[in-house]
């Protein structure tokens, strides 16, 4: 089994919800992380268009950062951005854009 990437959000959580910790690591990153039906890569895609499209931005700050892990470009995290404004509307975008600048681009200059 894969082992889930470090997180100091979930070590922090891991007392107060210890069952919801194990499944993300057991079940999400162990299980459904390693399917062999996608690349990782893909995964990522699909897993940052979902979260931009549910205004999921604390979430999407680590699967940006797992995203470029996997291969995807920052080119690529932008057209899905884009994208999505159309599908997930316009304010989800911008919000998801925000998030990757900050994670991309200034963080990543640090």
């Amino acid at each position: 089994m894969a082992k889930a990437p470090p997180s100091a959000k979930r070590d922090r959580i891991k007392a107060f919800t210890p069952a919801l910790v194990d499944y993300t690591n057991d079940v999400v990153y162990g299980d459904l992380w390693e399917r062999k039906g996608l690349s990782k890569r893909d995964r990522s895609l699909i897993t940052v268009a979902a979260l931009v499209a549910t205004y999921r931005p604390e979430q999407l700050v680590s699967h940006l950062s797992r995203a470029i892990s996997n291969g995807v470009t920052q080119e690529e995290i932008t057209e899905v951005i884009t994208h999505m404004a159309f599908y997930a509307g316009w304010p989800a975008a911008m919000s998801a854009a925000q998030v990757a600048y900050t994670v991309l681009v200034e963080d990543k200059g640090q």
